[in-house]
């Protein structure tokens, strides 16, 4: 199915791509991936995000999202049964739980496509919290690393 961006027809909104990122919590990787989206393409994508179960807002992932200038701090966590019996759709379910957990990372019926990116969860990070944070920095630049790759791939599709 051919996504379009652009309307053709004057003073009609632009159709935007959906998508809802999952993970265990809804604490930390979905929520800077959702963050990412909305920020580097928002014109062209609505992101959203959510947990198998709400969680609590991760601490390092709101210091190191502020260190690129996005704020993420007034997010709330949101539940993956939340959107379902909304009846939202989406174009796309990205999960974003870690290999290890992958077999345990909620999905969501009837999206179009669904893609499974796999990222360290920063709520399992050992060490000082300055390990912590630098690990947690790691985990939100490969996080924008694919979701520029994912703009970059969805919109050459998208003609």
């Amino acid at each position: 199915m051919p996504l379009l961006f652009v309307s053709l027809i004057p003073n009609q909104p632009v159709k935007k791509i959906t998508l809802l990122f999952v993970c265990i919590h809804n604490s930390a990787r979905s929520q800077m991936a959702e963050a990412f989206l909305n920020h580097l393409a928002g014109d062209r994508f609505e992101a959203a995000s959510a947990g198998l179960e709400k969680g609590t807002l991760n601490p390092l992932a709101v210091r190191v999202m502020a260190e690129v200038g996005i704020d993420i701090s007034g997010n709330q966590t949101k539940s993956v049964f939340d959107f379902h019996e909304s009846g939202k759709h989406f174009h796309y379910v990205i999960t974003v739980c870690d290999a290890a957990h992958a077999a345990s990372c909620p999905v969501f019926p009837g999206a179009n496509n669904t893609l499974h990116w796999f990222f360290d969860d920063p709520s399992s990070l050992a060490g000082t919290e300055e390990e912590k944070l630098e690990a947690t920095r790691i985990i939100r630049d490969a996080i924008e690393t694919q979701v520029r790759r994912f703009i970059e791939s969805v919109g050459q599709h998208a003609h």
